[in-house]
């Protein structure tokens, strides 16, 4: 989600707003008081991906692309080389202090982003027994294993992913004709829901809205929640379905059971469906997903208090996607780029779209003529190189702040210092040195920045993270990526 994308979501948003023309609108993250930018960049190369980016803002460490939870020297794919490339991240570090911790995403919850904050794997793809190269089987864990066997301390997990915890033997709970895709036999949602209940924990398992709608926080501590195969339906699908959650709607419920912990927690929320829309260069479909994450933040901040919650928004990376022309005020964002001062035409003399893509598959090898308002969410915008799948930008991305020390977030820094950022303001990992005193009579480590009338450690318990990708939040003393 990087400036063009904000910039895109903000004037589709003021579009729909009775009495805007658009540009004027502002979103949920606009509000912020600080700002800053994220340098996304791996160590082997120069736009990222998302494993690499979420190693990077969960744990502070730049890793190889398609790496998650690791550091440099692991080789891709192999599995002897993660054993001691391992890194903690924020949430890890949040539990280790007694905080209620959660993670919330539209992606399957083994997918690239939310795994960084708890898994350790030499590739992304690692996300079931059977996609293991044969060197790992029986020596390194999947994903979902590592999810359920070694993170048992998780609170709150909800998104998609049912396929990837389920065995081949067993059917989809939702779809008839489906079953999972383990090769090792394990039902691993069974699995999770006994090991809580060995504990004598109040935990269950949900896998569509109605069981989600009955898990109230009063009678539930530990949320398993997976509501697709893969990823969760698409936000306009998911209108007309109605059965799944929203994003919005599992942020509140998360934050309702988290915050019952007076220590704090810390959540991750992640809107992943804007990074899919983009992909396949659908910009209808990336502006409404962007919709949908404005509406989990805006819950967000209903539901805390910036006196005592940091968060966060940010993005693993940003896309090949482009907004120009010269269109009129008021005129929708998904339209023909008309107007009346400079030609409304390009060199063929045909009408170009307002946003287009660098690459992908809209290509189109014959020049087109656009006559017609792109409003359907599948239609395809037009992209200059023909690729099966839009590649990620590599430019820096934006994170705005909010709540006790937000100072911290602004300037241009390595997208490893958001982690090392909220886990100073948080109090929590290895600096501690300040968290005795009030922040403002502390001087902090020379690479953060430094301010005179921020709120001090000990008024912040909660810290949330939100990205196109992520969110979090946590209460107090909490850490935040």
């Amino acid at each position: 989600m990087g400036v063009t994308t904000t910039t895109a979501i903000r004037v589709y948003r003021g579009q729909l707003t009775p009495g805007l023309l658009g540009e004027e609108a502002l979103l949920s993250w606009d509000k912020f008081p600080h700002t800053g930018m994220s340098k996304t960049y791996c160590t082997d190369m120069t736009t990222t991906d998302s494993a690499a980016s979420a190693t990077a803002y969960h744990c502070g460490v730049k890793t190889k692309y398609e790496a998650i939870g690791v550091d440099d020297t692991v080789e891709r794919n192999v599995c002897a080389t993660v054993d001691g490339a391992t890194v903690r991240s924020v949430l890890d570090l949040a539990a280790e202090e007694g905080k209620s911790v959660g993670i919330v995403t539209t992606d399957a919850v083994v997918g690239a982003s939310p795994s960084g904050a708890y898994a350790h794997v030499a590739l992304r793809d690692w996300r079931a027994d059977y996609e293991l190269p044969a060197d790992a089987v029986g020596v390194c864990k999947d994903i979902a294993r590592q999810l359920v066997e070694d993170n048992l301390d998780i609170r709150v997990v909800l998104g998609g992913g049912r396929q990837y915890f389920l065995p081949t033997t067993k059917q989809d709970p939702e779809y008839s004709t489906k079953t999972g895709k383990r090769t090792d036999g394990q039902d691993l949602t069974a699995k999770w829901l006994n090991a809580q209940k060995l504990r004598k924990r109040a935990a269950k398992y949900v896998t569509n809205k109605a069981q989600f709608d009955l898990a109230t926080a009063n009678t539930t501590d530990y949320l398993f929640g997976l509501f697709e195969r893969s990823r969760m339906q698409e936000e306009t699908e998911r209108r007309v379905n109605k059965t799944e959650p929203s994003l919005a709607e599992m942020t509140e419920k998360a934050i309702q059971i988290l915050s019952k912990n007076p220590r704090g927690f810390y959540l991750f929320v992640e809107g992943a469906n804007i990074d899919k829309g983009h992909h396949e260069n659908r910009a209808r479909k990336a502006l409404e997903e962007g919709l949908a994450f404005d509406d989990a933040v805006a819950k967000v901040i209903n539901m805390t208090s910036s006196d005592d919650t940091l968060v966060v928004v940010s993005a693993d990376h940003s896309h090949a996607f482009s907004f120009g022309g010269y269109s009129h005020r008021g005129q929708s964002i998904l339209s023909i780029a008309n107007q009346s001062y400079y030609d409304s035409t390009d060199l063929n003399g045909h009408y170009y779209t307002v946003v287009s893509y660098g690459n992908g598959p809209g290509h189109k090898s014959v020049p087109q003529n656009y006559t017609d308002e792109y409003f359907d969410v599948d239609r395809v915008y037009e992209s200059v190189f023909p690729l099966d799948s839009e590649t990620h930008g590599g430019e820096d991305v934006q994170i705005f702040a909010s709540g006790p020390m937000s100072h911290l977030f602004t300037g241009t820094h390595e997208q490893t210092y958001i982690a090392h950022a909220m886990a100073y303001a948080a109090c929590i990992g290895q600096n501690k040195a300040h968290c005795s005193t009030r922040r403002d009579t502390t001087t902090p480590p020379t690479n953060l920045p430094t301010t005179t009338n921020s709120a001090s450690c000990d008024n912040m318990n909660r810290m949330v993270l939100l990205s196109v990708v992520l969110m979090l939040l946590s209460k107090y003393t909490s850490y935040c990526l």
